[in-house]
């Protein structure tokens, strides 16, 4: 579909050049154009580009006197904390490939990836948990070598020599050895090491990026040094506001993830701003952390949004900094935004992307016209098709949903070792090749792209499919309705029935039969619900977004 003649609401245009960069470079001409400029503020010590820049290329040395260079897997295993960014550019720089690991993987869940990865050496820091996790996997795996950051030693000095006096519970005791190193000492050798950084092919694979993707089978989708940076360009195309070097942004998103990694690390690198940066996301000490470092604009998921709304100190909280937030990865509800909006008085945008879009295919304009309960319109270069729902080789009919489908620079090449998922992934039309995304949507006459469902979550009820969000839509309309997910439920006669489990306000007042006759006399007969499930808590991802696939896997197994 040809979007470049539908109105373009962003400020950049639709078919602006971005230039295909390494990682490596694009950190570079930072770093050199303004080297005392802050990256990073990380509980209350700023670290200016100059020196994380120099611990990458003292990373990057160390690893390739190691024999660690083109091509090879370097694993990180860590929250948000200084030495990821080192280490993340840094592996780049000598030429090898980053794979990002969950800090909340079990042993088994890291050992699969790092073997189907072929990750050598793994970044991890000196918290109990991980470096425990990280152990064992070192034991029993081929990973060769485990380098552990201090995180006392990121924190400022006197919260640092704290953390060492008061909290060593806190601190993992770390066995050092041949192939278990210490961060800095590798930095120290890097730093003492000769030789310029290894110039890096834009269009080389920079990250395996894990995930479920449509099938539900982890899958590392490769991504290259052109599509992470052409993205980060992409995210940056959408802001308004003027001088993007003065932007600070709240990093409460977690980097390993793809999301965090385009709209926070590699698109305040890219145009020169500075992140405020949490180790995990704690309602209270972002709010603290916005107010303090002046934070002007905050990616985050809805659940995010949801707990600065429920938090106290939301109220006392001075956030006139804050230009523009934006929600993204899963669907943002539109009482929320609501809620959100009246007791900030900040604009609360929906995006939408993929990990293998490398994070970024769609955004409402941060300013003038956008559409609530849209995923707004595409970023520049990007083009989408609607594909039928049944058959993605022929376009759905006009006007009709299909499964949104996009090219685009930012596109992955494939996934590691796994051809045939790609195979499926991919359709050709128009002798381009689509990123199927597994997502229904419908595209109006102003650009907006709005997702109807998930094609893997709608429920087949009596041979009419039901499409669970459009539910959940209804119910979060009700006053008492905090969260909501709606799965199919088996059943003899229909094939499936709708069930809804919700959680509930704080103070809401509703049971379970008193909100599914409420509900029911407001949708369509085959998208009535059978029962709804009042709980205390529904699952959630890893960053925070409720999890259908983990609800369905409880209740139905």
């Amino acid at each position: 579909m040809d979007v470049s003649k539908l109105p373009n609401h962003h400020p950049t245009a639709w078919d602006t050049h971005f230039e295909a960069m390494s990682l490596p470079d694009m950190f570079g001409r930072s770093a050199k154009a303004s080297p005392q400029a802050p990256l990073l503020h990380f509980l209350g010590r700023t670290y200016r580009y100059s020196e994380l820049y120099a611990d990458a290329q003292a990373f990057s040395r160390a690893l390739r006197a190691r024999g660690i260079g083109e091509g090879d897997r370097v694993g990180l295993f860590l929250p948000n904390v200084p030495s990821y960014v080192a280490a993340y550019y840094g592996a780049m720089m000598a030429g090898a490939v980053v794979v990002n690991f969950s800090p909340l993987y079990t042993v088994d869940e890291l050992a699969q990836q790092v073997a189907d990865s072929g990750t050598r050496l793994l970044v991890t820091v000196d918290v109990p948990e991980l470096y425990a996790t990280a152990t064992k996997v070192l034991r029993g795996s081929a990973l060769e070598t485990l380098v552990v950051s201090s995180l006392a030693k990121m924190l400022p000095t006197l919260k640092g020599i704290a953390l060492r006096l008061f909290a060593r519970s806190k601190i993992a005791r770390v066995d050092y050895g041949r192939d278990i190193l210490r961060w800095n000492d590798l930095l120290d050798e890097g730093a003492r090491l000769e030789g310029g950084d290894a110039a890096q092919d834009p269009h080389a694979l920079a990250l395996l990026q894990y995930t479920g993707g449509t099938t539900g089978t982890p899958k590392g989708a490769m991504l290259t040094h052109a599509n992470l940076s052409i993205n980060a360009q992409q995210t940056a195309g959408l802001n308004p506001f003027g001088d993007p070097a003065g932007e600070v942004l709240m990093g409460a998103l977690p980097f390993f993830h793809v999301f965090a990694n385009t709209t926070l690390l590699n698109h305040a690198v890219l145009t020169g701003a500075s992140i405020a940066m949490v180790p995990r996301f704690e309602t209270k000490q972002v709010l603290e952390t916005i107010e303090k470092y002046g934070a002007t604009g905050f990616p985050g998921v809805p659940t995010m949004f949801q707990a600065l709304v429920d938090h106290p100190d939301l109220a006392k909280t001075d956030l006139s900094t804050l230009k523009v937030c934006i929600s993204g990865g899963a669907p943002l509800p539109g009482p929320l935004r609501e809620k959100f909006e009246a007791a900030t008085g900040v604009r609360l945008v929906e995006g939408y992307g993929l990990t293998e879009s490398s994070g970024v295919v769609s955004a409402n304009p941060y300013e003038g016209m956008r559409k609530p309960g849209t995923i707004g319109q595409v970023v520049m270069g990007t083009e989408v098709l609607l594909l039928d729902k049944e058959d993605p080789t022929v376009i759905a009919p006009d006007g009709e949903p299909g499964e949104l489908a996009i090219h685009g620079p930012q596109v992955m090449q494939g996934y590691w070792n796994r051809p045939e998922a790609a195979k499926d992934v991919f359709v050709e039309h128009h002798g381009k090749s689509w990123l199927r995304t597994g997502d229904v949507a419908t595209l109006d006459e102003d650009g907006f792209l709005e997702i109807v469902d998930r094609i893997k979550d709608m429920i087949a009820v009596g041979g009419f499919k039901v499409f669970p969000s459009q539910v959940e839509d209804v119910l979060l309309e009700h006053e008492a309705v905090k969260e909501a997910l709606v799965i199919g439920r088996p059943d003899d006669y229909r094939g499936e029935v709708p069930v809804a489990y919700i959680t509930l306000e704080n103070g809401g007042e509703a049971t379970g039969p008193q909100l599914r006759e409420w509900l029911n006399a407001r949708v369509g007969k085959h998208e009535r619900v059978a029962e709804v499930v009042i709980r205390d808590e529904l699952p959630k991802t890893m960053i925070g977004k409720l999890d259908r696939k983990a609800l369905r896997a409880e209740v139905l197994n």
